[in-house]
């Protein structure tokens, strides 16, 4: 008898802990919105047409759709992690191809000065 009572309260505490950990952790629905936003801030910057930012682009909507099957699967914990890591890396794809489309503007920008000191000899 006194062992089916510690089984039986031992049941009830883990179900218990397991119910709560499971539904405590919210969906992250705003990290969600905030790393497919920079995703798509990336893709529309050209973060295909640099190898670097392209990477990082493929890698962070990889990342997001892994945390969506996690969300399904109600691993909302999980999925807040996989989405930080997704936002980082979204974001590291905006940053480079700002970085490519500077360089790029920097090289127009130089020959359109050689091209400018050469009329004007």
């Amino acid at each position: 008898m006194r062992t089916a009572t510690f089984v039986s309260l031992f049941l009830a505490v883990a179900t218990t802990t397991v119910a709560g950990c499971g539904g405590s952790f919210p969906p992250p629905s705003e990290r969600l919105a905030t790393a497919e936003a920079a995703a798509r801030s990336a893709r529309e910057l050209g973060a295909d047409k640099d190898p670097k930012a392209a990477l990082h682009l493929k890698l962070a909507q990889e990342q997001i759709d892994q945390a969506k099957a996690q969300m399904k699967a109600e691993e909302n914990k999980k999925a807040d992690q996989t989405l930080s890591r997704a936002g980082a890396d979204a974001e590291l794809a905006v940053a480079l191809a700002k970085e490519n489309n500077a360089r790029t503007e920097t090289e127009k920008a130089k020959e359109k000065i050689k091209s400018l000191k050469k009329e004007g000899k």
